[in-house]
């Protein structure tokens, strides 16, 4: 695990912390909860389905041919 120490600032009347560059999130929100004396933060994202599909392989099977038909005539109703 890596570890690091970070500054605490206030910006308002919030508490906030400075997060070093290699731990820097994706995204502008995060989930925050807290665990005793530890804060959990989780990144909120947006896209979890284009995220999900970008994830998996290709697939190596191949199309069967289909026959491309002229489009048929339709009778006015």
């Amino acid at each position: 695990m890596t570890e690091r120490h970070a500054s605490l600032f206030r910006n308002g009347r919030n508490q906030a912390v400075r997060i070093p560059r290699e731990f820097e999130m994706e995204g502008s929100e995060v989930l925050i909860r807290q665990e005793g004396d530890s804060l959990i933060l989780t990144p909120i994202r947006r896209n979890r389905l284009r995220d999900l599909l970008a994830s998996w392989e290709p697939l190596d099977d191949a199309l069967p041919e289909v026959e491309d038909l002229p489009p048929q005539a339709r009778d006015d109703l």
